[in-house]
């Protein structure tokens, strides 16, 4: 029974720790890294322009009236 909670301790850090890795990793592979290749695909054709018009044909802005 000695030095049990020593033992126990630190096979419970080292598990904590590559659980808190391999999460973080899953994280940045499985989200984020797809989050920034659908806003890289998103804004590579994007034209704020065209956009901006659409809104404004629809009346959303005050300051800029529909034509």
């Amino acid at each position: 029974m000695r030095r049990l909670l020593a033992r126990r301790m630190k096979f419970h850090l080292f598990g904590a720790f590559f659980v808190s890795i391999g999460c973080a990793a899953l994280y940045k592979f499985g989200v984020a890294e797809p989050r920034k290749r659908a806003y890289a695909e998103f804004y590579k054709n994007y034209d704020p322009m065209k956009d901006f018009e659409a809104m404004r044909a629809a009346g959303i802005f005050e300051s800029a009236p529909p034509k």
